[in-house]
């Protein structure tokens, strides 16, 4: 297992479902600030010298600032992101889920905390970051996108209701305009971009055996359920047994289990056993 898994095991149960919809909400209260109380948004902005004078909120507060005040975009916005984010964890799973947005949220926040320490040691006047460019979470849901398009390449989306386009291609285009602000920006806003790139690449070269949540397995796991389903009932309703040492999701909740597909049968294994056992032939 990699330490994707391992952290899994001990704090998966911590993990927030459908987080997508409390970022989206977020978007929309955004939005409607923006719109409705624009002063407002100077006591929203990530802005290190005042969070380290004691306004704390703001650690946690920028996500609700939208990455369009265009209300027909913040719509499209909303519809696209909560059905690639919901089926992001599903494929996932909610603590990998839960983990990516999390850890692309932190590295901006490191990111712009050591922004704003550069300007600081280097010319020893704090300048505020929010005169420079405001940061919001536009980049982490870019990074969800490019998320999916690296699982579904080639699953189509329409386009604006209209235009039928495979992932694969509206993720190169994504790519493209991140290059072109990342090279034309504000320096706020190439720190925002670097670090939800980061958060993609990490979280991708550090995961093992991706190929397992690809459409395909998914497919075939979901197909081997429906079959498996009739003969897995064990005693006081367990759905899983463990065929090398007969424990089931009832005597600890944090066992993982899998089938072995080398195997010849239904036969389903914990994560202390998937790999060494012998497989039935």
């Amino acid at each position: 297992m990699n330490w994707l898994d391992k952290l899994e095991r001990k704090f998966g149960r911590y993990a927030i479902p459908n987080l997508t919809v409390y970022l989206l909400v977020g978007y929309v209260i955004g939005f409607g600030i923006v719109n409705l109380m624009p002063n407002m948004i100077t006591w929203l902005t990530l802005e290190p010298g005042l969070i380290l004078r004691g306004q704390i909120w703001r650690i946690i507060s920028w996500v609700l600032i939208p990455p369009t005040s265009n209300l027909i975009s913040i719509v499209f916005l909303v519809l696209l992101y909560y059905s690639l984010g919901s089926a992001l964890e599903h494929t996932w799973g909610t603590f990998r889920y839960n983990v990516y947005i999390f850890s692309g949220i932190l590295f901006t926040v490191i990111a712009v905390f050591g922004l704003y320490g550069y300007f600081y040691f280097r010319y020893g006047v704090e300048i505020p970051l929010s005169s420079v460019g405001l940061v919001s979470t536009n980049y982490v849901t870019m990074s969800i996108f490019l998320a999916f398009a690296a699982i579904y390449p080639d699953m189509e989306v329409l386009l604006y209701f209209i235009i039928p386009i495979k992932m694969k291609w509206m993720a190169i285009v994504y790519a493209v305009m991140a290059v072109y602000y990342f090279v034309t920006g504000s320096i706020v806003e190439r720190v925002a971009i670097g670090a939800s790139l980061l958060n993609f690449v990490i979280f991708f070269l550090s995961s093992r055996n991706m190929r397992r949540f690809g459409p395909r397995e998914q497919a075939r796991k979901a197909k081997f359920r429906r079959q498996s389903a009739p003969h897995m009932k064990y005693a006081n309703g367990a759905k899983h047994r463990c065929a090398v040492c007969g424990r089931t999701e009832l005597d600890d909740p944090c066992l993982e289990f899998r089938f072995c597909s080398k195997c010849n049968g239904n036969y389903e294994y914990c994560q202390d056993h998937l790999f060494t056992h012998e497989h039935v032939k």
